[in-house]
């Protein structure tokens, strides 16, 4: 076993309190862009002549939601279209094996829940595809991948107000519960902190690190780039997500058996 590996392995076995944070990085192995790569939006603006943060912005949604729903189908069409993958379950089944294990998420695909990653220990921070609701008369919609296959904005049925998904758009605020959720959680500390393929660019993902690392507690980075928090981190592993927690449960599950 690598070092770094087995290093990781010893602080979940010794770890009671854990949190695993992902970005779009252990996604992108289930083949979905990050918002930057929707449409092939590498360079600065959108084929619309505005950059993404500003199409997919909560402000766009309300002057326009035709151009924004452009792009929010294109994300979503992406997540529909793939399935979660190794790493995603190998977490999902951490989290059987360690009961105080916590996932902080930023993706919006919905793929820890539909791993199996607890709803009790779950917290999605930018939101979820799904179900869409109506701006005007709050109904709930859950025929997403159908409203994709017609013209867009999706339209509500019972009142005719524009639908939107429950994802934090560029230029809104968090979803209280789940900040709530995530600082209640944060106050109680962790072990071990674990960021998986995420830039930790917001303060909300860094925090968790930071806190683990004044504290004296064990903090890992996986990503196969460097990040704002790779200096934060005891160590690193410069590996995909799906190439680490697959082995991690493997090793963690044998110990298990030879307790």
């Amino acid at each position: 076993m690598a070092a770094q590996l087995q290093r990781l392995v010893s602080a979940f076995i010794d770890a009671r309190r854990i949190l695993i944070i992902t970005g779009a990085g252990i996604s992108a192995d289930s083949g979905l862009p990050t918002y930057r790569g929707i449409g092939g939006l590498y360079n600065d603006h959108t084929d619309d002549g505005v950059p993404i943060e500003v199409a997919m912005s909560g402000d766009m949604l309300r002057r326009d939601p035709a151009l924004c729903w452009k792009y929010l189908a294109q994300l979503g069409s992406a997540c529909l279209g793939a399935q979660p993958n190794a790493a995603h379950r190998a977490i999902a089944e951490l989290q059987t094996l360690k009961p105080d294990c916590w996932v902080l998420t930023q993706n919006i695909d919905g793929y820890h829940r539909l791993a199996g990653s607890p709803d009790d220990r779950l917290i999605e921070i930018h939101g979820e595809l799904a179900p869409l609701y109506c701006q005007v008369c709050r109904e709930t919609d859950e025929r997403l991948g159908e409203h994709l296959q017609r013209p867009l904005p999706p339209m509500c049925v019972a009142c005719g107000g524009v639908l939107r998904p429950p994802v934090v758009l560029f230029g809104e605020r968090l979803p209280p519960l789940a900040v709530e959720r995530l600082y209640g959680q944060m106050r109680e500390g962790f072990d071990l902190v674990i960021s998986v393929g995420t830039s930790a660019s917001f303060p909300y993902i860094a925090e968790p690190l930071i806190q683990a690392r004044r504290s004296g507690k064990v903090t890992v980075e996986v990503n196969l780039s460097h990040t704002d928090v790779s200096a934060l981190v005891d160590f690193r592993l410069e590996k995909r997500a799906l190439d680490v927690f697959p082995e991690l449960l493997s090793h963690i599950a044998d110990h298990n058996i030879c307790k």
